[in-house]
């Protein structure tokens, strides 16, 4: 077996590194931590990772804040404006179509 050279590896290391900047909310409730979406209303700690341990930044009221604090660019839509269009496809999601999902209309 052959080894692979020192600047191969450390460039495959630091590609699999967690990148500083990085963030992640955790919640501050008694027990082990689970899945963000079961304690919808219960507070949360976001951290950022500085490329050597988990600092924490600031706390939040529930999932939904810390989901727009760890997503800051993604906007809302108008809560009197429906979504015209899907996320991905860029169409109107409710518009007739043949899918296999879909219905045949009488």
């Amino acid at each position: 077996m052959e080894d692979e050279p020192l600047d191969r590896w450390a460039a495959r290391r630091q590609g699999r590194l967690r990148k500083p900047g990085e963030k992640k909310a955790i919640t501050l409730n008694a027990g082990p931590q689970r899945a963000a979406h079961l304690d919808p209303d219960v507070p949360r700690l976001i951290l950022e990772w500085d490329g050597f341990a988990w600092q924490a930044l600031t706390m939040v009221e529930d999932y939904a804040a810390a989901c727009r604090a760890l997503s800051p660019f993604l906007e809302a839509a108008p809560a009197d404006q429906p979504e015209t269009t899907g996320p991905i496809t860029g169409r109107n999601p409710l518009a007739p179509g043949t899918g296999r999902h879909r219905k045949p209309r009488p």
